[in-house]
C-alpha cells in the first residue's frame, strides 16, 4: 500500500469515522514518549485525560452526524450506535484510570506502562463495536485482550495477581481460538468475512451454523456468560481492583456490541435457546453471589448475572420485538450498559480506594459501621448497590426496565418473569452490604482515614451523579445519546 492509497483511504468521511481511534493512538504514542523523556512525567496524567476527552468529543461529533456507510473498504462503520458504544468504552477506561491513581505501591515505578496499557483498551473496544469485517473484529479483540492480560498480572509481587493474569490469558486464548475457528468455518461456507456480504447470503448450511456457534461462544467468554464464567470470580479477585472495574464494564460492553450486530446470522428459533442461557447465567451469578464474603468476588458473580440480564435483549431481538426496527433493542442495551459502567465502575473504584487501608476492607464484614466513619463513601457505595439491584430512581432500574420490556414485547414472558424474580434474589446480597455499613456495629479498632486521592473522589462523585441522572432523566439521554 503506497502513500497515495493511504491518503485516499483517510480522506473525508474515513478520517472523521476513525478520528476517535486516531486520537487514542496519538495519546498512546505521547505516553510512550513521556516514558523515555522523564522530564515530561508531570504531564502524563494531563495527556491521558486529555486524550480520553478528545476522543469522546470526536464520538459526540459522530453521534450528531453519523457516517452513512462503512469506511476503509467497508470494514469499519462509525454510525450512531458505534459512537454510543464508544462513549461507554471511554467512560469505562477513564473511570478505571482515575481510581488507579495512587492505588499501586510496589508497582508504582511502572505506572507509565500501566497508563499506556489502559489507553490501548478502548481502541480495541471501538474496533470491536464498529467492525464490519470478522478480521477487523479479531484485531480489535486482541488489542483489548493483550493489554488486559498484562494489567491483570500488574501487581507482580502478588501471587493472586499473577494467577489472575495466567487464568485470564487462558480464557482469552480459548476465546480467540474459538473465534478464529468459527470465522474460518463461516468463510468456508460463505466465501466472505464481510458482515455486509454475510447479510446477503446468510448462514444456512451446517458448516456456517457451526461457525456462528463458535463465534458466539467466544463472545460468551468475553461477556462472562454461562457456562463460560467459571474462572471469572478468580480473575476479578486477583486482578488489581481498577483493572477489575475495566474488565467488568468495558470488556462486557464490547462483547455485547458485536454480539447484537451479528444476530442476523443466528438461525430462526434461536431466541428460546438464548433466553434459556440468559436465565441460567442470571441464576449462576445471583446464586453464586449470595454465599460470597469478599466484595470483589460478590461483584464478579453480580457481573455474571448482569451479563445474563443483558443477554435477554439479544433474545428479544431474535424473537421479533415489534419495536426492533426503531432501535429499541440497541437502545435498551446501550442504556443498560451505560448505567452499569457508572454503577459497577464506581463500586469497584470505591473498593480500590478502601484497599488503601488494607486488604481486609474488601471483606463485607469489614464494612460494618462504615457509615459512621466515612459517611460519604458509605452513601456512594449504598447508591451503587441499590442501582445494581434495580431500585427505582437509579440508572440500574431504568436499564432493567428497558431490557425486560424488550423481552416481554417479543413474547418471552416466561424468561422475563424468571429474570425479574432472580433480580429480586439479587437484592439479598446487595442489601447485605448496605446493612453492614448502616445497621451493624463497628469492628474492634477504628479504621484510619482513607488516603486522600483527588482523582478517586472526583470519579466517585461523577459515577454517583451519573447513576442518579440516568435514573431520573432517562429522556434526556435517550433523545441525545441513544
Amino acid at each position: 500500500m503506497n502513500f497515495e492509497t493511504l491518503r485516499t483511504m483517510f480522506d473525508g468521511e474515513a478520517a472523521r469515522a476513525t478520528s476517535p481511534l486516531l486520537t487514542l493512538t496519538v495519546g498512546v504514542l505521547l505516553l510512550l514518549l513521556i516514558e523515555v523523556l522523564p522530564a515530561l512525567a508531570r504531564v502524563r496524567q494531563l495527556v491521558f485525560a486529555g486524550t480520553i476527552l478528545s476522543a469522546a468529543w470526536c464520538e459526540l461529533l459522530i453521534l450528531r452526524n453519523p457516517i452513512p456507510a462503512a469506511v476503509l473498504d467497508g470494514t469499519y462503520l462509525a454510525d450512531k450506535t458505534s459512537a454510543g458504544w464508544g462513549l461507554i468504552f471511554l467512560a469505562s477506561a477513564l473511570i478505571a484510570w482515575a481510581f488507579a491513581q495512587r492505588y499501586y505501591r510496589a508497582s508504582r515505578a511502572f505506572i507509565g506502562e500501566h497508563d499506556v496499557l489502559v489507553l490501548c483498551t478502548p481502541i480495541g473496544m471501538m474496533m470491536m463495536a464498529g467492525a464490519e469485517n470478522l478480521i477487523v473484529f479479531f484485531i480489535g479483540l486482541e488489542l483489548l485482550s493483550v493489554p488486559l492480560y498484562c494489567l491483570a498480572a500488574f501487581r507482580r509481587e502478588r501471587n493472586d495477581s499473577v494467577e489472575a493474569g495466567i487464568k485470564y490469558f487462558v480464557l482469552g486464548a480459548f476465546a480467540a481460538a474459538l473465534f478464529l475457528y468459527g470465522a474460518a468455518l463461516l468463510y468456508t461456507a460463505t466465501g466472505t468475512v464481510s458482515l455486509a456480504e454475510l447479510r446477503g447470503v446468510g448462514a444456512h448450511s451446517g458448516v456456517a451454523l457451526c461457525g456462528v456457534a463458535l463465534i458466539t461462544a467466544s463472545l460468551f467468554f468475553k461477556a462472562s456468560v454461562f457456562p463460560f464464567h467459571f474462572w471469572v470470580p478468580d480473575v476479578y479477585q486477583g486482578s488489581p481492583t481498577p483493572v477489575t472495574a475495566l474488565m467488568a464494564t468495558g470488556t462486557k460492553a464490547a462483547a455485547f456490541a458485536f454480539l447484537i450486530k451479528i444476530t442476523f446470522l443466528f438461525p430462526s428459533g434461536a431466541a428460546p435457546v438464548i433466553g434459556a442461557i440468559a436465565v441460567l447465567t442470571m441464576a449462576a451469578g445471583n446464586l453464586g453471589a449470595l454465599v460470597q464474603d469478599n466484595l470483589k468476588r460478590m461483584l464478579a458473580y453480580s457481573g455474571i448475572a448482569h451479563a445474563g440480564t443483558l443477554l435477554l435483549v439479544v433474545a428479544g431481538g431474535l424473537a421479533g420485538d415489534p419495536l426492533a426496527a426503531d432501535g429499541a433493542v440497541v437502545q435498551a442495551a446501550l442504556y443498560y450498559m451505560a448505567a452499569y459502567v457508572f454503577t459497577a465502575g464506581g463500586a469497584f473504584g470505591l473498593i480500590a480506594w478502601l484497599e488503601a487501608d488494607g486488604e481486609r476492607f474488601t471483606q463485607i464484614d469489614a464494612l460494618r459501621g462504615l457509615a459512621l466513619r466515612r459517611p460519604k463513601s458509605a452513601a456512594a457505595l449504598a447508591l451503587f448497590m441499590l442501582s445494581l439491584g434495580g431500585i427505582p430512581a437509579t440508572g440500574g432500574f431504568l436499564g432493567k426496565w428497558l431490557v425486560f420490556s424488550v423481552a416481554v414485547r417479543a413474547g418471552l414472558v416466561p424468561f422475563a418473569v424468571i429474570g425479574i424474580l432472580l433480580s429480586v434474589v439479587a437484592l439479598a446480597y446487595y442489601l447485605r452490604v448496605v446493612v453492614a455499613m448502616y445497621m451493624q456495629p463497628e469492628p474492634e479498632g477504628q479504621a484510619p482515614p482513607m488516603t486522600r486521592r483527588t482523582s478517586a473522589a472526583v470519579a466517585t462523585a461523577i459515577c454517583a451523579g451519573m447513576v442518579v441522572a440516568l435514573g431520573v432523566l432517562p429522556g434526556f439521554f435517550m433523545d441525545r445519546l441513544f
